[in-house]
């Protein structure tokens, strides 16, 4: 009894396992391929659920979502001979599964190394034909659009693959190229700062040249207004003076007089040699001269 049971089990067991290798699922998400013995016989599994032959058939499902390839930056020259490290990507989807299976072993990363080299490839001959302006503003966008095109066609035709889009996400310079870019900005910031230097001081000069020059023409006029106005001042005097005086003249001379004994004779040391009938001592030897 115990025997007939183990029997049972094991061909239970043998049938389930028999059925389970039997059986196979493709995701929505993927894309497979039957192969029999080695050999492709379906190249496009539908999503679902499938049956095989055991020990005959066998099944090898891919991602078949849009897939990004990140390449590692590489260095390209330009037209001018200029070097520019560009960092790029890729992405792609399988669009014939039996050539994407014969050509990569199914492997994805198969499938990104030969995309890379071709992306590459394609990077270095566009770049080569342009200037670092054309590639990093000019023509930028019809260069990415060029290239899809054109690995698109050679990667569906090779591969079984379609390329969605090429992008590069970055364009620098290398390292030493970069150093001397900076001098060369920071020598031409340095000699346009000293022209603003030089032109300020010019500028400075002509204003302080100026300002000396209108100090001078204003010390001048006010020392011309103000002697004219001396002039006017004296001319007045002298006409008032001349006006007064005219009016007793021998009062004039008397007081003059007096101002010149005043002055003359003001400290006890005053010593005058003169001759007696000299003018000088008119007024004092007559009080009045006319008599």
């Amino acid at each position: 009894m115990n025997a007939k049971l183990v029997v049972v089990f094991g061909v239970v067991f043998a049938l389930l396992l028999l059925g389970s290798n039997s059986l196979y699922v493709v995701n929505e998400t993927q894309r497979g391929v039957l192969l029999e013995f080695q050999k492709v016989k379906n190249a496009d599994l539908k999503p679902g659920l499938g049956f095989k032959m055991p020990m005959i058939n066998n099944i090898v499902t891919f991602d078949g979502r849009i897939q990004v390839l990140d390449s590692p930056a590489e260095e390209f020259l330009t037209l001018e001979k200029k070097r520019l490290i560009v960092d790029s990507y890729v992405t792609w989807i399988i669009n014939d599964v039996q050539k994407y299976y014969t050509t990569t072993g199914g492997l994805s990363r198969n499938a990104q190394q030969l995309l890379a080299d071709r992306v590459n490839n394609g990077l270095r001959d566009k770049f080569g034909r342009r200037t670092v302006h054309e590639v990093i503003s000019g023509e930028r966008e019809q260069l990415m659009v060029e290239l899809t095109k054109e690995v698109n066609a050679a990667s569906e035709e090779a591969y079984g693959i379609k390329i969605v889009d090429i992008r590069v996400k970055q364009i620098n310079l290398p390292t030493a190229a970069s150093e001397a870019v900076y001098a060369r900005m920071r020598a031409e910031r340095n000699r346009e700062a000293q022209e603003y230097r030089s032109t300020g001081k010019e500028l400075a000069e002509g204003i302080k040249a100026d300002a000396d020059r209108q100090e001078r023409v204003i010390r001048a006029e006010a020392y011309r207004d103000a002697e004219l106005t001396k002039g006017e001042g004296d001319a007045l005097a002298t006409a008032t003076y001349a006006k007064a005086y005219n009016k007793n003249a021998e009062f004039y001379k008397f007081y003059r007089s007096m101002e010149a004994y005043r002055s003359t004779f003001s400290g006890k040391d005053d010593v005058m040699v003169l001759k007696p009938d000299n003018d000088f001592f008119k007024y004092l030897n007559s009080p009045r001269p006319g008599k």
